[in-house]
């Protein structure tokens, strides 16, 4: 397997998608010629066409909706919003037509539209660049939610969620992009979509992250084994709807939780995935569940990125305050 970057392997699954499927269109802005702002479709408009990979006008209302358009005519779109929250200008394209498609139309048709965007802290982005949106497209029926945390499953996420027949929101670590290699299969494979992965084993703890919280979930966690503490690590990857099979399981095996997220803490998916332990699993656990999260503020400029993010060591404090309770 060769070792790429996220980026490219991200890269890479948009290419092999285009050559497979005739009916898959990129669009956005900066897309075409110039590979996108991160240069995530870097060639792909050389090597397909304009046709098929296209900039459009500096609207993301327009993206949105005429992605909808496209996909009633039988093609596949994959748009991307430049930035994480430049999505919130196609929010009612998301949330009053795509997700609500199929039981519009008494599941007779579907929305089969990927909105890619980058998200993250870590970059020193301006204002409204980098803020964590998962949690208020996760409380929309009918789009998924995907967050791939290495460039393996960047790869076969992004395609799984090309073939999906649904909506998917697909939110790309903006931290990560050049920062994190890994080893990546070769050709076209997919990874499944609403499946946790088990990112490391172990028995005295269970860490739950996703996103851009993974790589600082196993930074933890061999913290931890230092101490003698063995933390399994839980990638959700898909975090709406969740794999509660899964996190059921890891709960079941280690009886104690620390769940961690970049977002602001209310109302965010380590909420949610603790309330659904909590209606599920109360029985197996042997200590409350800690939350480690960012602040409940609004996310910082440049200056206050690295007051404001989540740390590894916040990680190792929580995981150690819930395995010390009596």
């Amino acid at each position: 397997m060769a070792v790429k970057t996220y980026i490219a392997a991200i890269t890479e699954a948009l290419d092999l998608a285009l050559e497979k499927d005739k009916d898959a269109l990129i669009f956005g802005e900066d897309v075409g010629q110039n590979g996108g702002v991160f240069r995530a479709t870097d060639g792909l408009q050389a090597k397909y066409g304009e046709d098929r990979v296209f900039n459009t006008p500096l609207a993301e209302s327009g993206i949105g909706g005429m992605a909808i358009g496209l996909a009633t005519q039988g093609f596949h779109p994959i748009m991307e919003i430049q930035f994480g929250t430049f999505i919130f200008e196609v929010f009612d394209s998301i949330a009053g037509q795509m997700s609500r498609t199929r039981y519009r139309f008494n599941n007779t048709r579907s929305n089969n539209i990927v909105v890619r965007t980058p998200y993250g802290i870590g970059t020193k982005t301006p204002e409204m660049h980098a803020d964590s949106i998962e949690g208020l497209f996760s409380q929309l029926p009918g789009v998924r939610v995907v967050m791939p945390s290495n460039p393996a499953d960047a790869k076969g996420l992004l395609l799984a969620s090309i073939e999906n027949n649904d909506p998917v929101i697909f939110l790309e670590n903006l931290h990560l992009y050049r920062s994190l290699k890994g080893e990546v299969p070769e050709g076209y494979y997919t990874t499944p979509l609403d499946q946790a992965a088990v990112a490391k084993e172990g028995s005295d703890v269970s860490i739950i992250a996703y996103g851009g919280t993974v790589p600082l979930a196993l930074k933890a966690a061999e913290q931890l084994e230092k101490d003698g503490i063995k933390a399994e690590v839980i990638d959700l990857r898909t975090v709406a709807p969740l794999d509660i099979a899964s996190i059921g399981k890891t709960v079941e095996k280690t009886g104690r939780v620390v769940v961690v997220q970049e977002a602001q803490r209310t109302a965010g998916i380590a909420a949610n995935v603790m309330a659904e332990i909590s209606e599920r699993f109360v029985l197996n656990l042997k200590a409350p569940i800690g939350r480690v999260t960012g602040p409940d503020s609004i996310f910082p400029f440049a200056q206050a990125e690295n007051d404001w993010a989540v740390k590894a060591e916040d990680i190792v404090n929580k995981v150690k305050e819930v395995v010390d309770y009596d």
